[in-house]
Order: structure tokens, then sequence, then C-alpha cells
């Protein structure tokens, strides 16, 4: 009987033990890669804390399950501070912290790694760690809708990604992963722009993002309006472990750990089941994606780390021609334009990618090689009659791949960096395209089938210096770029792109910061690759031009770190030269790319100009006394020239006012509430030219409206606003956790006003009524367009 009650207790003082939190990792400086020992890690506002051993490594035990702010210091070097980081019973978490030396002597300011401002960009960079963009609401773990709460970032009130920055288009910006580019981030990207209704990356993997949405590191190219910087966690260094999330139209299954005792991996792959829901629905459209991520990190040796990615996607888009016997006249109406609009489609893409980083005594070597790929596939028939290919109206298969090789040389002096580096990049753009609906004269069919190749190089020097009471930090630096696409990008001298930055600490946690940079960007492959009938390279030959952007920022930024607190304020104006406009429309590429299809792939011409300027306030309160929230506020207008026009017009993204309101509380007992509001400006659109419209001879070849680009943005949407709530509830077990969520979209059903639809008159057979006054005409009529609805999810969440 004594021995059973020992056996007994023993085990119920294992569970006991086993039933609390683990947090250990690696302290090193990212400079060298050297551990740092001694370092002091503390959970905030708890007794739990530790010290690094020589190696670096440290281990904090017996913490009960929630949510923590973490901090790792040592004297000589800057203080970083994790935010939320999640404890459970389920697995030890893995935090590695990076203490970057700090020469400064004047001990005034205690600065997180949260709030900290990057020396090379020291303005116009927004942090988001995982939990945030997890737990955001009405961001359904998405990455592009997560960052709609911050200054500068527009959204559309449709259900799509499209990532609008200070007034520029949502082609010009750029996503690295892991400092590997990944030229597609969302399902059904739109070619030649950057946006989808869908994230492809899993949240589940992400460690962090840092939004650059002005003066720009000089190692970065090819973007006009912002970088994204996400940084993938690390794989397990001590076990499996496994993660399940069931969302409202997905299944993700994720899981890392080691590989032997020098690597370690992350793995995800996600499949959709939207096409069924919507099925059910009765919607017109069939969508279905599936994507996979995966990084493995090798540690060589002390001083070589070696990183994997892998990170791909696949899309289906059917559509639905069953029609629900419920439906009223209207709601028929619009799903008979949809089907005559919307064509089938398929895409695929992927990046791979290597970095091998080689540390020294005073700094690292990265050496980055990368492949990435683009396959899009479209075609439609009229009235989706495919019995017949006299009936195609289109057919479209192109692919872009590209083959990168990056250097770079980081130096770290006694107050002082240099950087320097090169870059070189293969590419390949093929196109397959039949089209009879889209000239003016019906008579003309474009019958493309070519491959081009494209060269281009770069290279960059920038550095930076603080001032000896370490008040004033100059950062600065120069790229030139060129490629073989057109006569005047070949040489690298004619886009000759400088930039400089200033901060100045006027008091303790108040800052003053500027920057002047003269940026660069390619136009997309459709636009470099687009030949005519006769296999001419039509842009080629008319010089098209690398896209100019000359940027002016000024602001001040205060840090309240002891109430994990930060202000800032900035003011930019961004001036556009050559941006290629459509020789066909006479309308300026800028305008374009918030819908699906492909973007420039036509004859242009680089004389096209444009400016955005505004003024930009955040206010961000990091988790405290469990509350956080952020409230941005931007005034902004984006304006373009037009050749159809005269002067600067308003610019299809010139919202004037965007605002974003968002807060969270934590509740006893792991409950968490959360809500963001949204308000956005009215945005400008062309109206249709009915005239041209109805013709019957127009109707049959493209079935869709024609746009009168002789009034182009002379419209504007009234204003957008929604509000988002979630709940989340949290269960810790001994050896798994439970997570359950309901997001609720547009809580209160607001119906954004569109563009009204111009859609064919019909009879009882659904035949389109012939004009009595014109039979050369269709009858047309308006009806009206409204985006948004309610739109609950009920997530699950399961850590093992």
């Amino acid at each position: 009987m004594k021995t059973r009650v020992l056996t007994f207790l023993i085990v119920l003082i294992s569970i006991s033990a086993f039933s609390q939190g683990v947090i250990r990792g690696r302290i090193i400086n990212p400079s060298n890669g050297e551990p740092v020992a001694f370092a002091n890690v503390l959970v905030l506002e708890t007794e739990y804390g530790a010290i690094s051993d020589e190696d670096g490594n440290y281990s904090i035990e017996s913490i009960p399950p929630g949510l923590y702010n973490v901090r790792a210091s040592f004297v000589g070097y800057k203080t970083e501070t994790r935010y939320e980081v999640r404890v459970t019973l389920a697995k030890s978490v893995q935090l590695d912290f990076e203490l970057t030396e700090d020469a400064s002597e004047l001990g005034e300011v205690v600065v997180s790694s949260e709030f900290s401002r990057s020396e090379e960009t020291p303005l116009s960079v927004r942090k988001l760690n995982s939990n945030e963009i997890e737990r955001y609401p009405g961001g359904n773990r998405d990455i592009s809708r997560v960052i709609q709460a911050l200054p500068g970032v527009a959204s559309t009130p449709s259900f799509r990604n499209d990532i609008l920055i200070r007034g520029g288009a949502p082609n010009e910006n750029k996503f690295f992963v892991d400092e590997i580019e990944v030229p597609v981030i969302n399902h059904f990207s739109t070619q030649g722009s950057s946006g989808g209704p869908v994230g492809l990356l899993n949240v589940n993997l992400i460690k962090n993002v840092d939004l650059i949405a002005g003066g720009f590191p000089a190692n970065r190219m090819d973007a006009l309006s912002s970088f994204f910087e996400i940084q993938l966690k690390e794989g397990n260094r001590e076990s499996m472990q496994t993660q399940l999330t069931l969302g409202a139209s997905e299944l993700t299954l994720s899981n890392e750990g080691p590989i032997g005792e020098k690597t370690t991996y992350l793995v995800s792959a996600r499949r959709s089941y939207l096409q069924g829901l919507f099925k059910v629905l009765g919607l017109p459209f069939l969508p279905t994606f599936n994507d996979f991520q995966v990084k493995t990190t090798t540690k060589l040796n002390d001083k070589t780390e070696l990183t994997f990615i892998g990170v791909g996607a696949i899309d289906q888009f059917e559509l639905n021609q069953d029609i629900p016997e419920d439906e009223s006249e209207e709601e028929l109406e619009n799903r008979l334009y949809l089907l005559d609009v919307l064509p089938v489609q398929s895409q695929w893409n992927y990046t791979t990618g290597l970095k091998l980083k080689r540390f020294r005594e005073n700094g690292f070597w990265t050496f980055v090689l990368s492949r990435n790929m683009l396959n899009n596939e479209a075609e439609k028939y009229y009235r989706n009659e495919e019995s017949s290919e006299s009936n195609l109206l289109y057919r479209y298969i192109s692919q872009e791949s590209e083959n990168k090789f990056r250097a770079e040389n980081s130096i770290f002096g006694n107050g002082y960096t240099l950087k320097y580096g090169v870059n070189y990049e293969y590419s390949r753009y093929y196109i397959k395209n039949f089209d009879r609906a889209t000239l003016a004269n019906s008579s003309e069919v474009i019958d493309v089938e070519s491959t081009s190749n494209f060269n281009q190089y770069g290279a960059f020097i920038s550095g930076t210096k603080y001032s000896s009471d370490e008040r004033l930090l100059v950062s600065g630096g120069i790229r030139i770029d060129g490629s073989d696409f057109g006569k005047t990008a070949q040489n690298p001298l004619n886009q000759f792109s400088p930039r400089v930055s200033i901060s100045y600490q006027l008091k303790p946690n108040l800052f003053a910061t500027a920057n002047a940079g003269i940026y660069y960007q390619k136009p997309p492959y459709t636009v470099l690759g687009y030949r005519n009938n006769s296999g001419e390279l039509v842009n080629q030959n008319s010089d098209v031009r690398f896209i100019q952007n000359n940027q002016l920022i000024a602001g001040l930024e205060f840090l309240a770190p002891q109430r994990n607190r930060r202000f800032t304020m900035e003011a930019f104006y961004k001036k556009y030269k050559n941006y290629p406009s459509s020789i066909r429309n006479g309308i300026a590429l800028a305008n374009l790319g918030a819908d699906f299809g492909v973007i420039g792939n036509e004859p242009v011409e680089s004389n096209a100009e444009g400016r955005a300027f505004g003024l930009e306030f955040l206010a961000q309160q990091r988790l405290f006394n469990n509350f956080y929230g952020i409230a941005s506020l931007t005034l902004v207008r984006s304006e373009f020239t037009n050749p159809n026009t005269e002067g600067f017009i308003p610019s299809s993204w010139d919202n004037k006012v965007i605002l974003s309101l968002t807060a969270g509380k934590r509740f006893n007992k792991n409950w968490e509430l959360g809500g963001r509001w949204r308000f956005l400006g009215g945005t400008p659109y062309t109206p249709y030219d009915v005239e041209e419209s109805s013709l019957i001879s127009n109707w049959d070849l493209r079935g869709q409206p024609i746009l009168d680009f002789n009034q182009i943005n002379t419209q504007r949407l009234s204003a957008f606003h929604q509000l988002d709530l979630r709940v989340d509830k949290k269960y810790y077990f001994p050896k798994w956790s439970l997570n359950w969520y309901v997001d609720i979209q547009n809580a209160y059903n607001y119906e954004a006003e569109q563009p009204d639809l111009l859609v064919p008159v019909r009879d009882e057979n659904g035949d389109i009524k012939v004009d009595p006054n014109d039979p050369s005409r269709y009858q047309l009529k308006f009806i009206e367009n409204t985006a948004g609805t309610i739109l609950p999810t009920v997530g699950i969440i399961v850590e093992f």
C-alpha cells in the first residue's frame, strides 16, 4: 500500500513538474556570430529569469502557460525585448536573441528590439511579430491583411490582398523571406502586379515581419513603394513539434524539429476546400488552392550557416454554371455577367533559395542563390461554349522564371558599418497568346508564341556613422543597376541611385529623422517580353526604361519603452518618372493592378509621370498590462499623368484618408478579445463607354463593357468603413494545447459602393435583347454593385 501511494505521489509530482512551460535558446552577437556569455534573460513582470552560459545558451523552466514579454540584456550591448511570447505545456519555446554591441555611453534610453531603429533605415520601418499576425481581427492569419493596420497602407473593400503603400501601385513592392526574394506571396496572383485574394505564407513558420516603406537600404533593389523583410523561425533544435490548423476555408499542417546535430527543419502544407464551400453557397466561381513551405538551417561550423527555403503554390479557378432556383432577378443578372467575364484560370509558382552566411571577427559575408518561377494560364470562350474553337475569345499561357545571385560583405567597426555587394539575375519570359477580344478592330487577332531572355546586374555600397556623442546617425548608400531589356537601361549609370538618411536624438527617447533617395524598378515581364504578331520586341525597340521614383521623407519618433509604446509622425513626397503607359488605351499602368488577369501585355511608352505625398501618424502599444493597440492615420494624395489627359489627375489609389484602429485585451482564463475598425476615403474610377459597349460587334467579341479612357478616374466612390472582431480561447494541456477562435469580418455588414455594372438586358430565355431603335446594338443597363458582407469564421489550432 505504501509503495502504491509513493508511486502515485511521484507521478503527481512528475505531472506537476512537466505541466510548466520552458523557454530556452541562444544569445549571439549578430555582427560576428559569437555567443554572448553571462547575459541576463528575464520574463518581464514575473520572477523568472536565467543567465546564459559560456556558449550563449540559457534555459528558464517552471513557467506557467501564458503570454509574456521576455528581455535579454548585457553590459555593452543593446537590450532586446521579445513581445507576446506564448508559453505552453506542449512544447518548449525556442527563443533566440541577437544582442548588438552598443558604443553609446549615454545610458538614457533602453530601446527594445521591437522598437529599435535600424542604423541603415532609421525611419519608415514597421514591425509585426508572429503572434500579432496570428490574432489580428479580420486578418485570417494573412500577412497582407494584417499590415493594413499600419500607416500608409491602403486596402480595397473587395476580398483581394492588394498592398497599396503611400499612394503607390500594388506592383511596387518586393518581398524577402530570410533575405531570399519571393516574388509571389498571394494565391491567384495578378501577373504584372502583386495582389491576390489569399496569402500563401503560413504564419506558423514566421518569426517577424518588417515593412520598410521608405529610406530603402542600398542592398535592396527593384521596388518603389516598399520592401517586406520576412524572417522565418528556426526549427526546434531539441524535438519534433506539430501544429494543425483548421480554418473556415483550409486545413494546414506544420511540423518542425532537428535533423541530426547540425540541422533543423520547418515544413508546412495547406489544402483549401473553398471549391466545395463556394459550390454549396452557389457562387459562380470555384477556387481551390494548395501551398507548401520548407526551411532548413545547417550549422556547418561555428562560423558558417547554410539556410535553404522553398515556397510554392498551386491554384485552380473554375466556373460554376449551376444556377440556384431561388435566385432573384438581380442576382441572376450579376451571376450571368460574371460568368461571361471570368476566365477559367490555373496558376502555379515556386521559389527555392540558398543563403550562406560566413562570420568573421568584424563582420560576415552573405551569399544568396535562388530561383523562382510563375506559370499562369487562362482561357475564355464566348458565353462559355467550349464546343467550338470559333468561340474562343482568348487563351493565354505565360511563364516567368528568374535565377539570382547576390554577394554582400558587412563590416562592423567602432561607431560605423560598411556594406558592399554585387548581384546578377538571368530571367526567362515565355508567352503563348491567342487573343481576339482586346484589339479595337474585330478583324485583328493577336497570335504570338515567343521566349525572351534578360540579364540584370547591379552593385551597391553603403555605410552608417555615429557622431562622437552618439546623438547623430548618418547613413547613406549608392546603387547602380542595369539590364539589357532596353537601350537606356543597359548603362547602369543611367540608374544611379543615391540615398541618405539622418537621425538625431533631440531628447531621451525623441528622435528627428529625414531621408532623400532615388530608386528604380524595372517594368513587369509582361511589358519587357511583349511581341507583336511579327515577333518584334515592341517595347524594347521603343526603349522602355526603368521606372524612377525620387523620395523625400521627414519625421519625428517618440519611444516609451518602459510602457512598450511608440509614437511616430512622418511626411513623405514621391515623384515618379518614366512610368509605362498603354498606347492602346492611353492610361498609365500605375492605375492598374487591383484586379485579376494580366497587366502590361501590350505596347507601352515610358512617358507617364506621377506624384504621391502625405502625412502619417502612428500610435502603437505593445502588450502591457494585458492590453495592446495600434492607431494609424494617413492623409495621402496620389496623382499621375496619362496620354489621354492633361496634367496630373487622381490615380486609382487616391484614398485621401486612411484610418485604422486596432485594439485587444487579454482576460483571465486565457480569453482574448480584439477589434479593428478601418475607414478609407473613396477611390477614383473610370466610367464605361456605353456607346462603344452596346455595339453588338464589340459585345460579342469581348462579352463585357469597354471603359472610356478619355475620362480616366473622373468618377469617385463613396468612403468605405468596416469593423472586424475576434475572440480567442486557449487551453493548455500537459502534452498539447488547443486554441479556438471566432473571427467576424465586417461585423455590421457594411456594403461598400463599387462602380455600377453595365450588363445586357436578357429575355426569358437568357438571350441578350437587341435595341429596337438600333439593330446594331444590344440593350444594356446599369445595376448596383456593392462589395462586403458579414463573414464569420471559426478556427481551431492544435499544437502537440
